[in-house]
């Protein structure tokens, strides 16, 4: 194939990413909290129930923002049901997913578990079939010192300390008509600033995500819905969410792989609502972007837990392909990081995630390894990437170049991330640092597969997509070269001069 360059400059930056982009999302769904992240009875449990060798795994991925308990569960969901003794806590039929919950885990178990993993929590009020008053009673639960009401149940359950839950989601998904509880956006829009005036009113500090568009396939209310709650909630929203899950459904590999082009399209015509709102509304606050649900999901489509108890639901098995779009979501969001400040991954495990269990056993996918190494060099300021090189034109997607990427420098550490479309062509790679000069590799890893799109980890194959060290790169003239084989990915720290 023929030389790809990708060109930088240390002063075309597009601004400090968020380390909250590399989140993710624990929804009461199947068996992602339940048999998940939390079985008391696995050999694996600690003191709290939550399995450590699960929780092992997710540290590698340095996730920070973590998103509970929904999704589609919080438009049916109560949060006084998860608190308090849990012998005294309801066992009830949820309805999103059609599944009985104990609601053994709720609010106090979930901060104990972000706090176990560092995770910032996030969580999501009900403005299904939930009212602005009880998100606000929410917010004081978690927020405020002991001597009111809710502050004071806190104490007595769980501990006397404020929990400081920052992040607040206004809602999930209202546009949609499966919702629980969905409103056109006009009566959306009064019930969450309803909701979110009380809990500002509780705590100045929070910052509110209000509910936008679920899909970019919701042709009648696609962008018109942002516009009209962003423009009657006015300064009370802090971001607003964007949804988007994809998948491979004909079987495409090269147009599955520049769905590129469609992901850094939603998050720019989402960002130019905002902007529209902010001008129109002669507003000096930007509402930026939160990225709340994203991830491939097209397999598995099982979502009627039939009235049983953690269920086996949407628990997709994902292969090479999915992993470099996976690292196809984390390049647009970088080369974003101006207008996308949070992103969750949806979800950590067991559906549609990284991980999955099995009794005792836990299984790696591929999907999982370039969040890990895209997490671990997460610190800096995305720059610009303009890249030279052959491409081909997809089938929906328009036109990509074989590599995709994205970089972030770190004071005199320049991470770049590159993933190689082609179906059987290794590229040659070049980086220029055009005002600056590269002299030596710290440290990659390459994420292959062996070349075949659909291969794919197993309990009984556990490594046939993975990472390994990756030191072949050369330096000449302050540039680097190195060969990517064909679909793989690579993530890589170099060190600068200056």
């Amino acid at each position: 194939m023929e030389l790809t360059t990708i060109y930088l400059h240390t002063r075309f930056q597009v601004d400090r990413v968020d380390p909250r982009i590399f989140g993710g999302f624990l929804e009461h769904i199947g068996r992602a909290v339940y048999e998940g992240v939390y079985e008391p009875d696995s050999r694996h449990a600690d003191e709290d129930g939550c399995r450590q060798d699960v929780m092992a795994a997710l540290k590698r991925q340095h996730m920070t923002a973590m998103r509970y308990p929904g999704g589609n569960f919080a438009s049916g969901y109560h949060w006084m049901d998860g608190v308090g003794p849990k012998d005294q806590r309801p066992t009830v039929r949820e309805l999103a997913w059609q599944s009985i919950e104990p609601n053994t885990f709720g609010t106090d178990e979930f901060i104990r578990l972000c706090r176990k993993m560092d995770w910032t929590p996030m969580l999501t009020v009900n403005l299904g079939t939930g009212t602005p008053e009880e998100a606000r009673n929410w917010v004081e639960y978690c927020n405020c010192p002991p001597g009111t009401k809710y502050a004071d149940m806190r104490a007595a359950h769980a501990q006397e300390t404020p929990y400081a839950v920052d992040l607040w989601c206004l809602g999930n998904e209202m546009d949609g008509p499966w919702q629980l509880g969905h409103v056109p956006a006009d009566q959306y829009a009064i019930r969450a600033q309803q909701a979110a005036k009380m809990m500002k009113d509780v705590d100045q500090s929070i910052e509110l995500v209000a509910c936008g568009s679920c899909s970019v396939d919701m042709f009648e209310t696609y962008m018109e819905w942002d516009r009209q709650v962003l423009d009657y909630l006015g300064d009370y929203a802090d971001y607003i969410s964007l949804h988007r899950y994809v998948g491979n459904r004909e079987n495409d590999t090269p147009d599955y792989l520049a769905i590129t082009n469609s992901i850094d399209r939603q998050i720019e015509e989402m960002d130019a609502v905002c902007r529209f709102v902010q001008a129109k509304r002669r507003s000096k606050k930007r509402v930026y972007l939160c990225f709340d649900e994203w991830n491939i999901w097209y397999k598995n489509h099982e979502t009627d837990g039939e009235g049983k108890f953690a269920p086996h639901l949407v628990e997709e098995i994902y292969n090479l392909e999915d992993a470099l779009v996976a690292a196809g979501f984390l390049n647009s969001f970088v080369r974003h990081a101006d207008s996308v400040k949070i992103a969750n991954i949806a979800q950590i495990v067991n559906v549609i995630a990284p991980l999955i269990t099995q009794g005792d056993d836990l299984l790696i996918q591929s999907i999982f390894y370039p969040l890990e190494m895209f997490a671990r060099r997460q610190n800096g300021i995305a720059l610009q990437t303009a890249v030279a090189g052959p491409g081909y034109d997809s089938t929906h997607n328009g036109r990509v170049t074989y590599i995709d990427t994205s970089a972030i420098l770190d004071e005199k550490t320049l991470h770049v991330f590159i993933s190689n479309r082609s179906m059987d062509e290794e590229a040659e790679v070049c980086i220029s640092l055009e005002d600056n000069a590269i002299s030596k590799l710290e440290n990659a890893e390459l994420l292959t597969g062996g070349g075949d799109p659909k291969a794919a980890n197993s309990f009984e194959n556990p490594d046939v997509v993975g990472t390994k060290s990756f030191t072949d790169v050369q330096f000449t003239n302050g540039k680097a070269r190195f060969i990517l084989p064909p679909l793989s990915v690579a993530a890589m720290s170099l060190k600068t001069i200056d």
